[in-house]
């Protein structure tokens, strides 16, 4: 009995911090969230996690936040009009097919028209309505906030689908790894535009009819991307432009056989309209899922500037268009190729690398840090708090600055 003592003290102490941190946050959590103190401020979230802490505290907090967002989205998915600061969103959605077991799927549709009379407008939103029928998920078809010619690819369009995708989650049970863009003629700009610089929250897009204007395919990297035009859709050079991105996907995925899996689709024949021949984008997106933490990130940024994307961010004030980050992560060595910027934020988390062995960063060639990273309770909750999703969350953040780790 005596030689089990020290061993019992000895796990009581080891055991103690854990409990600790877990009871202290779930006490914390058991307040108003609007009498809550900054969790920054309690003594418990000082402390290191462990991968256990790390996935117990994400649960317990995202699961908090979700409660919040509850009851901030509710009005807003039963009106079918979401609203974020001064700009809003009017949808209509229908619900196809049985309930998988893993949750719906998601489908985005933008509608054509801009540039054009609101009635015009609204005429080619309730056409989107009916336009699609896939066999299982949420279709929901949004009516564009304005009535300029780049309806779907404005400022205030992003963090509107955030927030519309979020609502879905929450009241439609929808999977958030099976959500997907897909848009004709205007709307089509709009997927051209969103899934590359939005493709951290998309499994896959499906462009139709549309035009890129200045956009790059480059971020399209992690999602499946499939386009189909009209063969004779002539005007703005829609049809000659969208072969020309299929050879650009095509160069980029035999560079790069991991990553830019398309189908690109031009209708022998058909002018603008496609008699509903392009509706076999459909199924085909419906085969991806989404990925989180790909091994391999291409970040590009568009004059919608994006504070995070995938497992990477850069602070505040650094994101400038057209800034391109090529990140790589193997076994427990995680490597900035290239970057448009010398400060920038890596995240990390249990289902990416051993965050109990020794990490290696390396900053366009050079070793900038290799030793052991501290999951932090404080980063679990501003991932969730910033992306709220449960893909997007992270216990360790590396900051770079000036090309070095924490500026040092």
């Amino acid at each position: 009995m005596y030689k089990l003592i020290p061993t019992v003290l000895i796990m009581l102490l080891y055991l103690a911090p854990v409990a600790q941190t877990i009871d202290g946050l779930k006490s914390w959590l058991a307040q108003d969230s609007h009498n809550r103190s900054s969790l920054s401020g309690e003594a418990f979230s000082k402390k290191a996690l462990s991968k256990k802490e790390a996935t117990e505290a994400a649960t317990l907090l995202l699961a908090d936040e979700y409660n919040q967002q509850r009851t901030a989205l509710q009005t807003e998915w039963s009106n079918k009009l979401i609203i974020h600061g001064k700009d809003s969103l009017k949808f209509e959605y229908k619900v196809f097919g049985e309930k998988p077991t893993d949750g719906r799927s998601l489908f985005i549709s933008m509608h054509g028209g801009g540039n054009a009379a609101p009635r015009v407008n609204d005429q080619q939103w309730q056409n989107q309505i009916r336009l699609y029928k896939p066999a299982e998920g949420v279709y929901v078809a949004p009516r564009a906030p304005t009535n300029t010619w780049n309806l779907w690819h404005e400022e205030h369009i992003d963090a509107l689908f955030d927030r519309l995708i979020l609502a879905a989650v929450l009241f439609g049970d929808v999977n958030p790894d099976k959500v997907y863009f897909m848009g004709y003629s205007a709307g089509g700009d709009g997927v051209y535009q969103l899934a590359p610089r939005m493709a951290d929250r998309l499994a896959a897009a499906a462009m139709m009819a549309g035009h890129p204007n200045e956009t790059s395919p480059v971020g399209l990297r992690n999602i499946g991307f499939t386009i189909h035009m009209g063969a004779v859709d002539s005007a703005y050079n829609r049809n000659k432009i969208a072969a020309r991105w299929g050879v650009m996907l095509d160069s980029l995925h035999q560079m790069d056989p991991d990553g830019y899996k398309h189908f690109v689709q031009l209708h022998e024949g058909r002018p603008h309209w496609m008699r509903n021949e392009d509706t076999v984008a459909v199924p085909w997106m419906a085969n991806f899922r989404r990925n989180t933490i790909p091994n391999k990130v291409v970040w590009k940024q568009d004059d919608v500037f994006h504070g995070s994307y995938y497992w990477l961010a850069v602070p505040e004030g650094v994101a400038k268009t057209g800034g391109e980050i090529v990140a790589t992560y193997k076994g427990n060595e995680v490597n900035i190729e290239s970057s448009y910027t010398d400060s920038l934020i890596i995240r990390l988390n249990d289902h990416m690398l051993n965050l109990d062995k020794p990490v290696t960063v390396r900053f366009r060639g050079k070793k900038v840090f290799r030793g052991k990273v501290k999951r932090s309770l404080l980063t679990v909750e501003h991932t969730i708090r910033e992306r709220k999703d449960p893909g997007l969350i992270f216990s360790v953040e590396l900051l770079i600055l000036d090309g070095k780790l924490n500026g040092k």
